[in-house]
């Protein structure tokens, strides 16, 4: 009796043993899963925290960068765990990234917005000045006769005309009309209008006459498309050195390039100056920097507008420097105006000897044909307008003088390049 109460005591020992080994392997085993569950979760929010240290260290400021660049596609950079894409928390990071990125780009464009509503603002308030200014300067040339006096109206019409041409091209950035409405001309009058502007035009050699005729439409705003492009040459190479302007007649138009001799450019340099000439990007007043850089600029916003095309280069340049090519497309081109008609003038007759009447009627004044009028009139700049009460040279005598200021005595045979290169811009004349 007591032997097999032992037996089964044993027994049921056993099986309480066994199922306590159970319930400790259990609870063993989930202890152990707890631990790697803490463990990945640690993990989690280890990885987490990380990449949200990395969103703020990097991935924001390298979005503010480039953003700040003008960047068209602002890299925000990866994740420092790529496992965690595609996750709540990537998804989350992307949606910051976005809203920033929205908020500055819109910042960004209210700054642009208002500084070039301010330039604008004071453009315009500018330009009357300095019409008025031109005007005046126009009453001495036709009034002046002291050679002395006239070579000092040179000097202060040739500084109008370079703030002039600056606060044109100030306009063309905040989307105004670059000038007044011209009458089809010689295309090469156009390039010389364009020299007038500049501060070193004794160093500009333009070619010979060519029988090339530009649109109205596009005389003003090429004149100073190469306006900026020569003055930008000119600053950028030795003060000896020339620039030369060279004009190619081609079967899709004219192409005209522009070379100087200066120390060319560097290729993030170059880089930019093409993109700036491009005319795609969006002008960024609050980016032009100090001083203001913005010729290259104005030069794109034409290209864009009219639809010339500009490139720039420096495997091509005649003296090592910078070549820019302007081709200008064969619909702004014109055919050549008709040649105005001689009026048909009777010769003059003598009369005979004793006084009687001769064969025909004799003339009233001088005999012999008078001179041709010239097809079109010429504007003070040196591009045609509609006619004046002044007298204005004929493109074929056009001359451009030396650099230095004019000596004691040679006023006078500067008043007419002083009549050919004054800019007198009217700001009522029509605009297209």
């Amino acid at each position: 009796m007591s032997f097999s109460f032992e037996i089964v005591l044993v027994a049921v020992l056993g099986v309480v043993a066994v199922a306590s080994g159970a319930a400790l392997l259990r609870m063993y085993g989930m202890l152990k899963r707890q631990r790697v569950a803490t463990a990945v979760a640690d993990q989690r929010v280890s990885e987490r925290e990380a990449e949200a240290a990395h969103l703020a260290s990097r991935r924001l400021p390298a979005l503010i960068e480039s953003l700040d660049r003008g960047a068209p596609d602002a890299a925000t950079g990866d994740l420092r765990h790529p496992h965690l894409a595609g996750t709540g928390t990537d998804i989350a990071y992307q949606q910051v990234l976005e809203q920033v990125r929205a908020a500055l780009v819109r910042a960004a464009e209210q700054a642009d917005d208002a500084a070039g509503a301010a330039v604008q603002s004071a453009t315009r308030s500018l330009q009357p000045l300095v019409y008025e200014l031109q005007r005046a300067v126009s009453g001495l040339v036709d009034t002046a006769r002291d050679d002395q006096i006239l070579g000092l109206v040179h000097r202060v019409d040739h500084s109008a005309s370079q703030l002039a041409r600056r606060l044109q091209t100030l306009g063309v950035l905040t989307g105004t009309w670059p000038g007044r409405q011209r009458e089809d001309t010689l295309l090469l009058e156009a390039v010389r209008g364009g020299v007038s502007r500049i501060r070193d035009y004794g160093r500009v050699k333009t070619p010979r006459p060519e029988s090339v005729h530009l649109a109205g439409r596009y005389v003003e705003p090429l004149g100073l498309l190469l306006a900026e492009l020569m003055d930008n040459g000119a600053r950028h190479s030795a003060p000896t050195t020339p620039v030369e302007i060279s004009v190619l007649e081609t079967h899709t138009g004219v192409s005209i390039e522009v070379h100087d001799a200066g120390p060319g450019m560097p290729s993030e340099v170059l880089a930019e100056a093409r993109r700036r000439v491009g005319g795609r990007d969006r002008v960024r007043f609050t980016k032009l920097g100090t001083p203001a850089a913005y010729g290259l600029l104005g030069v794109g916003v034409i290209a864009g507008r009219y639809g010339f095309r500009v490139g720039v280069d420096s495997e091509h340049s005649r003296h090592g420097g910078i070549r820019v090519v302007v081709q200008v497309p064969r619909s702004m081109l014109v055919a050549p105006p008709l040649p105005t008609p001689e009026p048909a003038v009777q010769s003059a007759v003598e009369h005979p000897p004793n006084g009687a009447p001769g064969p025909g009627p004799a003339l009233s004044g001088p005999s012999g044909s008078r001179e041709p009028a010239p097809s079109y009139a010429v504007a003070e700049d040196g591009l045609p307008v509609r006619r004046s009460r002044h007298a204005a040279p004929s493109p074929g005598n056009f001359s451009l003088p030396e650099a230095e200021p004019p000596p004691e005595g040679a006023g006078r045979s500067l008043a007419a390049f002083v009549q050919g290169t004054r800019r007198t811009l009217d700001p009522q004349e029509p605009q297209p």
